[in-house]
């Protein structure tokens, strides 16, 4: 179960159905969207949610289909209600292609009228002696999509046309000259992973600046701290030698220190959640591509790719601030020499 806790809503950690997928690739569910609408930012990275009303139009089709499949897979370890989808018997067989429990005969059945389809199945006390990886790996298909024409969602779909940017049946791609040129729907996906994994390695080379920059932002927001922390003692000390007389001057010291110091830690605090914000950005792209990879299906590919895309393109066009160019400590100098002519 630890493998697969990325499945889960990253606001609840429940596992819930309709997640949605952020510009920043959080994954969230429709009660923590909701809940987060009056702020109008991602929970995890604060990134603006931008779409109308607060929820993303993506759905995260690789963690809710992935969620159905390793539903099977707990029925069948639990073994509990496995019966024959057919007449209700004791399923002995999975149908990777029907998602059908099949009994013995049914199974014979099966395999007897549709031996041309090359269907692939297995027995159940097999996968239950194998682990969730494996039945994930049998039951991600090689072809499952769509044709994009309505009329042909029955057609084997083995081409993508490059113009519209569309799966087609051979139907659609011999009859219908608008659609060229043509590649293998295989090769189309296969690129579409490789161009998600180039970008994916280019902001880990990216990364190590930012993570940089946040520890040297937090050096400079404790040293900040230390500074203000410092010259509060120093100011108290110096004020306690001095009569009841003078002890509104220390007010104005301590109030003169407090505007300084808290103008660097605005600075600071904001420039910290900036650069928190597009590390944890990152960290959710590298994971959903490296589950893509791992589990997608050629269908999720074409669907989630583009935007998965744009937004990892997005996050390569982010430029790192240079941590000199950050709020330094703010200068006491002021405050030392009023206190040097009390």
């Amino acid at each position: 179960e630890d493998d697969f806790q990325f499945i889960l809503c990253e606001g609840c950690q429940q596992e819930l159905p309709n997640l949605k997928l952020l510009t920043c690739l959080h994954t969230l569910c429709l009660s923590c969207l909701s809940k987060n609408k009056p702020i109008g930012q991602c929970p995890m990275c604060r990134t603006a949610i931008l779409q109308a009303g607060g929820i993303p139009d993506m759905d995260n089709l690789l963690f809710t289909n992935l969620q159905a499949r390793l539903k099977v897979y707990k029925k069948i370890i639990d073994g509990v209600d496995l019966f024959c989808d057919n007449c209700k018997k004791d399923g002995e067989f999975w149908c990777f292609e029907c998602e059908e429990f099949l009994c013995f005969k049914c199974f014979q059945a099966h395999q007897h009228y549709l031996k041309r389809e090359s269907h692939k199945n297995k027995r159940v006390m097999d996968i239950r002696a194998g682990s969730a990886k494996d039945f994930l790996k049998d039951t991600r298909r090689t072809v499952n999509l769509s044709c994009s024409n309505p009329t042909h969602k029955s057609q084997t779909v083995s081409i993508y046309c490059t113009k519209c940017k569309k799966a087609l049946c051979c139907t659609c791609a011999l009859l219908d000259s608008q659609h060229a040129p043509f590649c293998d729907i295989r090769s189309e996906t296969q690129r579409r992973q490789e161009e998600l994994a180039t970008i994916n390695q280019d902001l880990k080379q990216k990364r190590s600046g930012f993570e940089a920059t946040y520890t040297t932002l937090q050096d400079e927001a404790a040293r900040l701290e230390q500074a203000q922390r410092e010259m509060r003692e120093l100011i108290r000390q110096r004020v306690e030698q001095l009569v009841q007389l003078i002890r509104w001057e220390e007010e104005e010291l301590l109030g003169l220190v407090e505007t300084r110091q808290e103008q660097g830690r605005r600075e600071l605090a904001r420039e910290l959640q900036r650069v928190e914000g597009v590390l944890r950005r990152m960290e959710a792209g590298e994971r959903l591509v490296e589950k893509m990879s791992l589990y997608a299906t050629e269908q999720e590919v074409m669907d989630m790719q583009p935007f998965i895309k744009g937004s990892l393109e997005e996050l390569q066009r982010l430029e790192l601030v240079v941590a000199g160019d950050q709020t330094q400590p703010r200068d006491f100098g002021e405050c030392r020499a009023r206190l040097q002519e009390l």
